[in-house]
């Protein structure tokens, strides 16, 4: 799928796309936004001080695309503790540090995955032609940010964890039933490179 960001005078992005491409990234879009989970209620009253010490989880997620989308932030895969104390140290720095901004990070997640959609729900190419999509400045850094966590899930869902398992999967056979979701990994880091030259100065 072709398809690029280019830049829009006085800022912001715009890209052509067609009823198929944007209905896979509003698919996409959608599903992370289930995996994310609900914000807050839409009635409970607002109360920023309750907020501001609100408790997130202390455990790390178990499922992979949520682990590589938060994870932890004083483990490190690529090097094993010296002790079995460091290792316990490391768990309870990571405890406390998820506990308190986990909640962030999944509200500003969810926030980008919905610009993404609103912005997608007022497009519709119709006639099997493209729209052109037109962001600001501030939708093209959620979408931004979107691209990024989408890429990130798909990539824990195929298991690309370096360019080595990315470069075998770019291989796979048209009958691999991964295939669509490679396309899909490759179109959108298409996409997200194309967005970040648009928002470079």
């Amino acid at each position: 799928m072709p398809g690029h960001f280019e830049p829009l005078p006085g800022g912001g992005a715009a890209v052509a796309l067609d009823d198929v491409e944007i209905s896979i990234i509003r698919s996409l879009a959608v599903q992370l936004l289930e995996l994310i989970g609900p914000g807050p209620a839409e009635d409970a009253p607002a109360d920023p001080l309750a907020e501001l010490f609100a408790e997130g989880p202390s455990e790390p997620p178990s499922d992979p695309v949520l682990k590589r989308l938060f994870p932890d932030a004083y483990t490190d895969p690529e090097q094993a503790p010296a002790t079995e104390r460091e290792a316990a140290e490391r768990r309870d720095h990571s405890a406390e540090f998820r506990r308190y901004t986990e909640n962030d990070l999944r509200a500003g997640k969810r926030e980008n995955a919905l610009a993404v959609i609103r912005t997608l729900d007022e497009l519709s190419a119709g006639g099997g032609g493209a729209a052109v999509l037109k962001l600001s400045p501030e939708e093209s850094r959620s979408w931004l940010g979107a691209l990024n966590d989408l890429r990130l899930a798909i990539a824990a869902r195929l298991d690309i964890t370096d360019e080595d398992d990315a470069d075998v999967l770019y291989a796979l056979p048209d009958e691999d039933p991964r295939k669509p979701m490679v396309m899909a990994y490759l179109w959108l880091g298409g996409l997200q490179e194309t967005l970040v030259a648009t928002l470079l100065p």
